[in-house]
């Protein structure tokens, strides 16, 4: 028979391969449950990432690049320069015309092609003060137009097509006031028209009096 020492020295090292087993237990339910709490909250497979607003930013902690859709605003991608200054704009306004912007560093708008009602493009082009020099667009009822304004953004000369397609040029002074048009009607018949400063008025053809 075993002596009361040799019973006492194999409990106590089945009481240590107890307590080792236990340890290790825990020690891996404890892995289980990091793992759990770590792990993302989409699903691995066709996961998506849910947020209003994205920033990037570079190494010295200025914003590169901004992504954001917020309700009732212009959401779409802001790129911005070395300086964390906004640049060029790629968005949707809250009316849902898509719009590409490029602007100087002073945020004064250069370029902008905005689409409206889903039909009607527009291409602006503006100096570095913001005043618009040049437009070009077509409009939700066919027609199209050309612009171009002087230093102070007033239209100065217009070239356009109806909704059937007939051309018309018109120069306008400085005070808006037309003073030469050349026109080609839907019936291809040209009429031609010039007033001078003090009201003279030239057409041609003449009319039939």
């Amino acid at each position: 028979m075993e002596s009361l020492d040799s019973r006492l020295e194999n409990l106590e090292r089945r009481c240590h391969r107890l307590q080792s087993l236990t340890v290790a237990a825990l020690a891996l339910g404890a892995l289980g449950v990091g793992t759990a709490v770590l792990r993302p909250l989409w699903p691995s497979e066709g996961g998506e990432l849910v947020a209003s607003r994205l920033t990037l930013r570079d190494e010295r902690g200025r914003t590169r690049a901004t992504l954001s859709a917020q309700a009732g605003s212009e959401g779409g991608l802001v790129l911005h320069d070395a300086e964390g200054r906004p640049r060029a704009l790629l968005g949707v306004d809250a009316s849902g015309s898509p719009r590409l912007r490029f602007a100087t560093r002073e945020g004064s708008m250069l370029a902008e092609l905005t689409v409206y009602s889903d039909e009607a493009p527009r291409l602006v082009l503006a100096n570095n003060g913001g005043s618009e020099f040049f437009s070009v667009g077509l409009m939700s009822d066919g027609s199209s137009r050309l612009e171009l304004a002087d230093e102070d953004g007033r239209a100065r000369a217009i070239l356009g097509a109806d909704e059937h397609g007939s051309p018309g040029l018109l120069l306008v002074d400085r005070k808006g006031q037309p003073r030469a048009s050349l026109r080609v009607s839907p019936k291809d018949e040209a009429s031609l028209i010039l007033e001078g400063q003090d009201g003279e008025v030239f057409r041609a053809p003449t009319p039939v009096q």
